[in-house]
């Protein structure tokens, strides 16, 4: 049996010959960075040698308890032979050392969620032949202290701020206020006493490997172990906290497992002449066409992440004379790698002492914003199709641009300004801390997250932030990265704050203001400003280049070559949500919930109905509804005028109209210990005799739906009379096109659908007759029931449309309570993978085949069948493209703010029909 390839190189031999393995397609086996790292090299880029461990070796490392396949070891040290071979030097070498970085690289991007060791293969022998030759004693120490910092820390969980009060220590005794002004007397001092935490905090018993001849625990000097250890700690930081946390967030499967890369070094902080940085080919927040991005002089790739320092634009590269040669050979990169994938690219890169080198591309992060701008750039320059710049943009994304913004004609005071890291507008209160703003989000407050820098331990915090500052950092910090990946708005590097964190205070260079956690400020991610206080926000609109997007994605998803369209339509209960569903773009509305419109005022109608046991009640109850349903109608259909607007018939349960029965419980029994007596105590006691009669075990399963139908009739007949009048109303004395379909819930039983059928078209003739004026209202029924799928055929029969309601047929498929489920232990099925996503938020295969079947079956009777999904389904980009193309739907509705993500997905799911 041929032993599996764990290990590929990339770039070229001592001979300059490229001797890469691997290429762009191999994503999902070298992870994206090692993939783009071969495929730069192929593409004749100045690459750094090295190889890749595949993330398969990583998966079965894991699934084997830590412990290293068969032959991966021997592999690895082939490959760091080789390595050695082709850069003509050897690992730990006391004249010449080769040093390399250890990273990350999983098929999707996860930007600051994984670890990264540096500079390895320095001990105590090979920092002096890197000193012989660079004969800079500086340089070197520095390279080592940074070494033992980051493997403690990674490899090992030394506590970083160990070893950073450890160099706050240093810089103060030396009397400097930079790392980079701390001399090579200094740095090497510093390694001795990195060396001293590090045999301080490592315990013995958990690394015997690291125990030294004389029993104690020492930094490890030998270059192999300290990659194996490296290798070891990348492979299990796919399994840490924080990662677990991006993978869930973004979708991307925990079975992936990530590739380690493996890279001679190249030094950014070998003074003046050397530089790292990070950039894009465009603008990562508005798409602008322009070089954006970071770099710091005489520094290491991660300080320009790390936010320890404030960076300088990208832009300034060719600013400086002893970078400039290299800034220009930079914007000719950026050229061939977006001519090359054809997209924006995101890049790693380093100088070293005046040459460049590239250490990572990929496609590039960016906002909502951004994604649209650059997709209609190419295609305006010819470098994708309209298709293509469909198909590329997340419709999850397109949320950001349904973000408030700050009202325009609000007055403020800008209290102070940094960098337009992620755009949208927030106001709330300060936290300092993910914990605090966790807590304080659980007790209903909305927060901005205020830190010097945040870093992937904040992630929690930065999820349920309305807003995110920090003090430091540029826009390729973590914070603007992560921000703008979760659509959060961010304003990085606000010097003029002075944060302590301890204290929970902000003091504002300059002024005598102090701000305190609790007290509410505003920022505005688009434009970097901060106020004190709440501005009024506004919401956005669908205009400029989102409109243009979204008009491509309808010409694609309405268009009837190869195909059915596939229709948008809106969740909308009253005029105002069909008037935003139509500014969205929404083509008819799929559901109106009839019972939203039973709520404020008009609930004691509907009380009067439920409770009263006098006739007379009873009937005044349903005139007064009739008549306020029938000008909630004539509104409605008013504003859809000419499109379908589907009608649910009364669905929850009828003692959601009532008041709670314990609160009117803990009142008579406050009443009767005052002491009151007489007729209203005794009105309100049989009041809750009546409610608790009304009582039922399982209210969701219970007298609702159609069944409510069935033993009210009075409920459905006065529902279908309004809707009736409303459209009769419109036809006759406005000359309007109303087109209202009636839609009968919760049917599981054919002869329930067909004796309620009866009635309303009873209602429907006598209303038409009554006004001289042809009703030709379809009637369909809502499938949410597993029975209901199975009978689907017979009930088409008898039904015009059928509408999927997938929460309720989620539940009664699992056999879950939503709220009880989604509560109490979904949250653990998901920790524990007996679920992998919330079958309430994208669609579960099983519930997704009940659909399937229910349509085959229903057009097996009813060819022209007309099929919907309704449920919250109907607007998850996920679900969308299922519904469409494997379930065979003609329409999704989803709520107004989910319409343009439905028709972009829709779009997307009609291209990946083809």
């Amino acid at each position: 049996m041929t032993e599996e390839q764990r290990v590929y190189r990339f770039g070229a031999n001592a001979t300059g010959v490229d001797v890469t393995e691997g290429d762009a397609s191999m994503n999902f086996v070298l992870g994206g960075k090692g993939a783009n790292l071969a495929e730069m090299s192929r593409i004749g880029l100045p690459v750094p040698p090295g190889f890749t461990i595949t993330c398969q070796t990583c998966v079965a490392y894991a699934g084997a308890g830590n412990e290293w396949p068969a032959g991966a070891l021997d592999q690895i040290d082939a490959a760091r032979l080789d390595l050695e071979e082709r850069m003509g030097k050897r690992l730990g070498d006391a004249a010449d050392p080769l040093l390399v970085s250890v990273r990350s690289g999983a098929p999707f991007s996860m930007p600051g969620m994984m670890d990264t060791v540096l500079n390895l293969g320095l001990n105590d022998a090979s920092v002096q032949g890197l000193i012989a030759q660079t004969g800079n004693p500086r340089f070197a120490w520095d390279s080592y202290r940074r070494f033992i910092q980051m493997f403690s820390n990674v490899v090992l969980g030394v506590d970083a701020d160990l070893f950073e009060n450890a160099l706050t220590t240093q810089r103060l005794a030396a009397g400097v206020r930079q790392d980079s002004e701390l001399s090579a007397d200094d740095l090497q001092e510093l390694v001795g006493e990195f060396k001293k935490i590090f045999a301080r905090e490592v315990s013995a018993s958990d690394y015997p490997e690291l125990v030294d001849e004389r029993g104690a625990v020492a930094f490890p000097s030998d270059p192999a172990l300290q990659l194996r250890l490296a290798i070891q700690a990348v492979f299990g930081s796919w399994m840490n906290e924080r990662a677990c946390l991006y993978r869930k967030q973004n979708g991307i499967s925990d079975d992936l497992g990530t590739a380690v890369n493996v890279q001679a070094m190249v030094f950014g902080n070998k003074g003046d002449t050397s530089a790292t940085g990070v950039a894009f080919t465009r603008n990562a927040a508005d798409g602008t066409r322009e070089f954006y991005g970071d770099f710091l002089v005489n520094a290491q790739g991660e300080d320009v992440v790390a936010g320890i320092r404030n960076t300088e634009p990208i832009a300034d590269l060719k600013k400086n004379s002893a970078l400039a040669e290299a800034g220009e050979e930079l914007e000719r990169i950026f050229g061939v790698l977006e001519g090359h994938y054809r997209d924006m690219c995101d890049i790693e890169f380093t100088i070293e002492q005046g040459k460049l080198w590239m250490l990572q591309t990929r496609v590039g992060k960016r906002t909502a914003a951004a994604a649209l701008k650059i997709a209609i750039d190419m295609v305006d320059e010819g470098l994708i199709t309209r298709e293509e710049a469909v198909a590329r943009i997340n419709p999850a994304q397109l949320d950001q641009l349904l973000h408030p913004q700050f009202d325009a004609t609000a007055t403020y005071d800008v209290l102070a300004r940094g960098l337009n890291a992620s755009p949208g507008a927030a106001v709330g209160e300060i936290v300092f801390s993910s914990n605090d703003a966790v807590a304080a989000v659980e007790e209903g407050r909305r927060v901005i997250l205020v830190r010097w820098e945040t870093n992937p331990d904040d992630l929690k915090g930065m999820t349920v932030a309305e807003g995110i500052l920090t003090s430091h950092g540029g826009k390729t910090s973590h914070a603007a990265v992560i921000a703008r990946g979760m659509g959060t708005p961010c304003v990085c590097g606000v010097e003029r704050f002075r944060i302590d964190a301890a204290a929970k205070e902000v003091h504002v260079e300059g002024t005598d203001i102090v701000l305190r956690e609790g007290d509410v400020i505003s920022i505005d991610g688009a434009r970097g400003t901060v106020v004190a206080g709440a501005v009024p926000l506004v919401s956005a609109e669908l205009t400029g280049d989102l409109e243009t997007v979204l008009e491509w994605a309808d010409q694609i998803r309405l268009s009837e070559e190869g195909g059915r369209a596939y229709h948008v339509r809106v969740n909308a209960d009253n005029p105002a949500d069909a008037r935003l569903a139509l500014e969205f773009g929404a083509e008819a509305i799929g559901l109106c919930r009839t019972e939203h419109m039973f709520l404020g005022e008009r609930k004691r109608i509907i009380q009067d109905f439920i409770l009263s046991e006098e006739p007379q009640v009873r009937e005044r109850a349903v005139q007064e509804l009739l008549r306020v349903q029938t000008e909630d109608f004539i509104e409605m259909f008013r504003v859809m005028d000419g499109r379908s607007v589907v009608v649910r018939l009364l669905d929850p349960p009828l003692h959601e109209f009532l008041d709670d029965p314990r609160e009117l419980e803990v009142d008579i029994a406050r009443r009767e210990a005052a002491g009151e007596d007489g007729a209203a105590l005794t009105a309100a006691r049989e009041l809750l005799h009546r409610i608790d009669g009304m009582r039922e075990s399982n209210p969701m399963l219970g007298l609702r739906g159609v069944r409510l139908s069935i033993v009210y009739p009075e409920l459905p007949l006065m529902q279908v009379r309004a809707i009736a009048s409303a459209a009769a109303q419109l036809k006759r004395d406005e000359g309007l096109d109303p087109r209202p379909e009636i839609m009968v819930p919760l049917v599981s039983i054919t002869e329930e659908h067909v004796q309620v059928r009866r009635v309303i078209e009873g209602v429907l003739a006598a209303v038409g007759e009554e006004y001289g004026v042809d009703l030709d209202i379809p009637v369909g029924t809502m499938v949410e029931l597993p029975r209901a799928c199975l009978v689907a055929d017979r009930i088409a029969e008898h039904a015009n449309f059928f509408c999927f309601g997938t929460n309720d047929l989620t539940q009664t498929a699992f056999g879950f309570s939503r709220d009880d489920a989604e509560a109490r232990f979904i949250p653990t099925y998901l920790h524990k993978k007996v679920l992998e996503v919330n079958p309430f938020e994208t669609i579960d295969p099983a519930v997704l085949e009940l659909v399937r079947m229910a349509v085959e079956r229903g057009r097996s009777a009813r060819p022209q069948l007309h099929a919907g999904v309704c449920g919250e389904h109907g607007g998850d980009p996920a679900s969308i493209p299922q519904f469409f193309n494997v379930a065979g739907v003609d329409y999704v509705s989803c709520s107004p703010y989910r319409v343009p993500l439905a028709r972009l997905a829709a779009a997307q799911a009609k291209l990946a029909s083809k």
